[in-house]
């Protein structure tokens, strides 16, 4: 709950999710993967393609069992060096399915067993083993921090529990795969890599290509703008408002009162706002909350799940407060990112603001939210 963003939000669920607020039967005791865990950022990072290559490469339960046993580090190569830096030819070698190991050992190189954050960073040259068979060697130029060839341009960009996730310039080829690519070629000089300044030849001359002139200030962008647009909902959770400045203009007790008229008006939640406002004080916490500011995503029940509890269970003493923080998580989500987690992990757990217990997430009948415990 240590975020710095200041927002409140709320995701509309079906009746299963009260119920199991009450019930208190454990789910499976399956390994599950925290919603805050490194995995769940690096697939809703910057680094779509690196995600993208690590699920055609059925390493997540392999990335799994390697955070549960311990940190991990990855170094992540910035999208535009796997999408128009990387040799096309090498990049086609990776993806037939008969070279998966090779694209396997490639990505398990980028990952190191352990926790490597900026105080970590080593002064001189030393060598770290990762996941693959081959070690990674990180060092420094000055104030360059390198990982293997590759110059860190992100340092420490995602901090999670279990991993860091450092931005790199450039992917990373251990030299085994490099030698399998070069073997299946027949060529043994040949790089995976295109050098960076590389002359290119035009193929309708055979001529080498001249630099492209000077754009005039004012002149039409030469990219699409396709590639100046920020990552959409499809690729990443759209991101929480932050305080935008040392004014504080997020007020909690607005946020709260148009979260609970959001509530009335939507229709079928008439009963948590009846309970958020007057049976509890809720309402004046969580606006306390979003004033700090902290983080809350709001699991609403609507009536039908909300008359499935009793006069009894909610005349019990601190009841009501604890159903409604069962359905609150310290976090920002929406509901394109738990359905994404869901669909890639099978099952995620939530943190609630009702400690210990956790929500799972899980697609039961069309629903993201199947149970909790």
């Amino acid at each position: 709950m240590a975020s710095t963003r200041k927002c409140l939000t709320m995701l509309f669920v079906l009746s299963q999710l009260a119920a199991a607020a009450l019930s208190g039967k454990p789910t499976n005791a399956t390994t599950q993967i925290n919603s805050n865990s490194v995995l769940v950022a690096l697939l809703d990072s910057r680094y779509t393609e690196l995600a993208e290559l690590v699920e055609k490469a059925l390493l997540l339960q392999t990335l799994e069992e390697a955070v549960s046993n311990h940190n991990i580090t990855i170094f992540a190569p910035r999208n535009e060096a796997l999408e128009r830096e990387l040799d096309p030819e090498f990049k086609r070698f990776l993806l037939e399915p008969r070279n998966l190991q090779s694209l396997q050992t490639l990505l398990l190189h980028h990952i190191v067993p352990s926790r490597l954050g900026l105080s970590d960073w080593p002064e001189e040259s030393t060598r770290h083993d990762t996941l693959s068979a081959e070690p990674l060697h990180l060092s420094k130029l000055d104030s360059m921090k390198l990982a293997g060839n590759a110059e860190v341009v992100r340092l420490d960009d995602v901090f999670r529990p279990d991993g860091i996730i450092h931005g790199i310039s450039r992917l990373l080829i251990p030299k085994s795969v490099q030698q399998d690519f070069n073997n299946r070629r027949s060529l043994r000089a040949i790089s995976a890599v295109k050098p960076e300044g590389a002359p290119e030849v035009d193929p309708r001359t055979n001529r080498l290509k001249k630099p492209a002139p000077p754009v005039p200030a004012g002149s039409s962008p030469v990219l699409p703008i396709y590639y100046a647009m920020a990552p959409g909902p499809s690729l990443a959770p759209a991101p929480a408002p932050g305080p935008g400045g040392p004014r504080h203009h997020f007020d909690g007790e607005s946020q709260v009162k148009d979260f609970i008229h959001t509530l009335l008006h939507y229709g079928g939640y008439n009963e948590m706002a009846d309970i958020l406002v007057n049976l509890t004080n809720l309402a004046t916490e969580m606006g306390k909350l979003v004033s700090e500011g902290y983080v809350l995503t709001v699991l609403a029940p609507n009536d039908e799940a909300m008359a499935k509890l009793t006069a009894d269970q909610l005349a019990e003493p601190g009841a009501p407060e604890r159903i409604m923080y069962y359905h609150i998580v310290p976090e920002y989500q929406t509901e394109e990112s738990m359905y994404n987690a869901v669909r890639r992990f099978g099952k995620i757990r939530y943190d609630t603001l009702h400690v210990p217990h956790k929500v799972v997430a899980q697609e039961a009948d069309g629903s993201n939210i199947g149970s909790g415990y």
